[in-house]
């Protein structure tokens, strides 16, 4: 019998202080007061309205992105979840984490983070530079990063992260080690560690800054992930580092093709029921102030899609090839619904080209297959693995 793969929820708060140049999220500069109250109850008609996709499953990790999730008041922060647990049950040691920007921390902010029910904290870092801050659009600096993370273990929620980033405008390979190193001597249990792109419908992309070239940049991921690895935090994606035990349960859940509901303005779902052979997709719309006057009601949700069989090929791989844990035949069909004969010739194919390997039952990109990554991914694409595809749909 197919069983439905780890449900997790995300809720997005879209509001920052200023937004970043290379921001490619749906978040919104703030003009005027937080409508913080408004917004809550909207989050729950639209939870109240999505319960049904849904109902009998328990939620495994919780996570509130933005925008700025630190904007909103702890206060505000238990409401959600404590109305959350009345709709849905959590698993008992359910992850919550909370995204929160340095510049908006106040003393005694997280401990009443971690008293409203959050376990773990993501830190948006991303330098310790005060000039690539400026340059990046961050509204805090360095030494309020600190006091961010020295708050966070004052409030005994050892368990965070901190974001940084790499490539950035006309950074040398020396400063990115410096951000690690600032980054290290702070004590998270982990830390994301990703290259700055320059994103289509941000400010960057419309007016280029002078990034690195691409043999510093490898350099800089080279040198990093090294630095990283002899202090203990050991890579298990392409972009995350963790200590021992304390890797992010929800993102990997989104790396394993797991289910997600997503409430808030532009927040995205992906929902199996396999015993169906059916995967959808839907999202909310994205506008605060249209997500305001429609939570909760048919004209609140953008689209709804369903996910088909060669898509979620590409959507497996596009996901599961950015981890280091490789993948059997079993992991895919329990969370596809598809026989493994879909997708075992294209891997083949793969192999062949010494892009992908098999060890003991396991699939896993070859350190090539991870260099040319987004190569790999497209040889997954509906329109390269659709010829090779069975006439069966499901397991």
């Amino acid at each position: 019998m197919l069983i439905n793969p780890p449900l997790s929820l995300y809720v997005h708060l879209p509001w920052c202080v200023r937004k970043c140049p290379y921001c490619d999220f749906n978040s919104h500069a703030l003009k005027g007061d937080l409508p913080e109250a408004d917004y809550a109850a909207a989050l729950l008609h639209d939870l109240e309205q999505d319960l049904p996709r849904v109902q009998g499953r328990n939620l495994q990790s919780v996570f509130f992105g933005g925008g700025t999730p630190s904007l909103f008041r702890p206060e505000t922060i238990a409401h959600i979840l404590e109305e959350t647990r009345q709709r849905l049950p959590f698993i008992d040691d359910a992850e919550i984490t909370l995204e929160a920007n340095p510049g908006t921390v106040e003393r005694g902010r997280f401990a009443a983070y971690k008293a409203a029910g959050v376990t773990r904290l993501s830190i948006g870092v991303q330098s310790f530079n005060a000039h690539h801050l400026q340059v990046l659009g961050r509204i805090h600096s360095a030494d309020e990063a600190a006091h961010a993370a020295e708050e966070a273990h004052a409030a005994g929620l050892d368990n965070f992260n901190l974001d940084l980033m790499y490539g950035l405008p006309k950074q040398t390979l020396d400063e990115s080690l410096a951000d690690v190193t600032r980054a290290i001597t702070l004590a998270p249990t982990h830390l994301s560690h990703y290259q700055l792109a320059l994103e289509p419908n941000t400010l960057f992309h419309a007016h280029p800054p002078i990034l690195p070239d691409d043999d510093v940049i490898w350099q800089m991921q080279q040198a990093c992930q090294a630095l990283l690895c002899n202090h203990g935090f050991q890579q298990y994606e392409i972009s995350a580092y963790a200590r021992a035990g304390q890797r992010c349960n929800h993102n990997l859940n989104y790396w394993r093709f797991g289910d997600y509901l997503g409430i808030g303005a532009g927040a995205h779902s992906k929902l199996s029921d396999l015993r169906q052979s059916r995967i959808t997709r839907l999202w909310k719309v994205k506008q605060p102030a249209a997500y305001l006057r429609a939570a909760g009601t048919p004209g609140g949700i953008g689209a709804i899609t369903e996910v088909a069989a060669a898509d979620r090929i590409f959507e497996f791989m596009l996901n599961r090839l950015r981890l280091y844990e490789g993948f059997s035949a079993s992991d895919f069909e329990s969370v596809t619904g598809l026989a493994f004969a879909w997708v075992q010739p294209v891997l083949e194919q793969t192999q062949a080209l010494k892009f992908m390997q098999m060890t003991d039952g396991h699939w896993q990109p070859t350190l090539t297959g991870y260099t040319y990554l987004n190569d790999l991914q497209a040889c997954f694409l509906p329109e390269a693995s659709v010829a090779t595809a069975p006439q069966s749909t499901s397991i």
